[in-house]
């Protein structure tokens, strides 16, 4: 059983930065791909971005092409999502995600198989 835990969230003005953390509890998270989801209030669930197992793939939707970088440190068994140029619409609760898969990464739910319990985000003057 994976155990993720995010951290990093918070209140920040448009236009600044986040970087949100996973902390994943395994020690063989080269296993894993990684993905950042978020959901804002009344809306589903949206795939943010995800990264291969070894760092080489990433992915991103195009609202976050050129504004978030997605990263990992297998060493350290951590996952990054560093978010720049926020704007009120990023406003969520931002999930971090493993799957267990040999492929590349997914930025859709029912691809993965365990889930952190979230950190708000809130983009606000």
């Amino acid at each position: 059983q994976l155990e993720l835990v995010e951290s990093g969230g918070g209140l920040v003005q448009p236009g600044g930065s986040l970087r949100l953390s996973c902390a994943i509890s395994a020690s063989d998270i080269d296993l894993y791909s990684l993905s950042w989801f978020r959901q804002a209030p009344g809306k589903e669930h949206e795939g943010v971005s995800c990264i291969s197992r070894r760092g080489i793939t990433t992915h991103y939707i195009n609202s976050a092409k050129g504004r978030f970088t997605v990263s990992r440190d297998n060493a350290k068994n951590t996952v990054y999502l560093q978010m720049n140029s926020l704007k009120p619409e990023d406003t969520a609760v931002y999930y971090c995600a493993a799957r267990s898969y040999t492929g590349g990464c997914s930025v859709s739910a029912t691809d993965m198989h365990y889930w952190g319990k979230g950190t708000l985000v809130t983009v606000s003057s």
